[in-house]
C-alpha cells in the first residue's frame, strides 16, 4: 500500500476494506457502520462522476441519498472530526479532494 506524503493512496486499485482499516488506524479513526456508509457513498460518487465534490456538494449529495440526518456537517464531523470530505476520501482510497488543504 503506497501512499502520498499526506497519507492518500497512490493507486486507487490498491484499495480494499483491509486497506481502509489500516488507513483508519493510522489516522486514529475507529471505523463503524456509519463510517463505512460514508466511505461507500464517496467511492460510488467518485466512480460515477469521475471527480470529487467540494465539501458543500458532498454534504448535500449525502442528504439526497442517505437523508437529512446524515447529510449535515454536525453528523459528518462526529465521524470525521478533522474534515469529513478529506478523511472520507482518504479512507476510501480516493485522491485528495482539490478543495482540501
Amino acid at each position: 500500500m503506497e501512499t502520498t506524503d499526506q497519507g492518500f493512496l497512490v493507486n486507487l486499485a490498491d484499495w480494499n476494506e483491509e486497506v481502509a482499516k489500516q488507513l483508519a488506524q493510522l489516522n486514529n479513526i475507529s471505523l463503524n457502520d456509519a463510517h463505512w456508509e460514508i466511505i461507500a457513498f464517496i467511492r460510488d460518487y467518485y466512480l460515477q462522476f469521475k471527480h470529487l465534490p467540494n465539501a458543500r456538494v458532498f454534504t448535500k449529495a449525502i442528504a439526497r441519498k442517505l437523508g437529512e440526518d446524515k447529510g449535515n456537517s454536525r453528523y459528518l464531523h462526529k465521524l470525521f472530526p478533522d474534515g469529513p470530505l478529506k478523511y472520507a476520501c482518504k479512507l476510501a482510497g480516493l485522491p485528495k479532494p482539490p478543495t482540501c488543504l
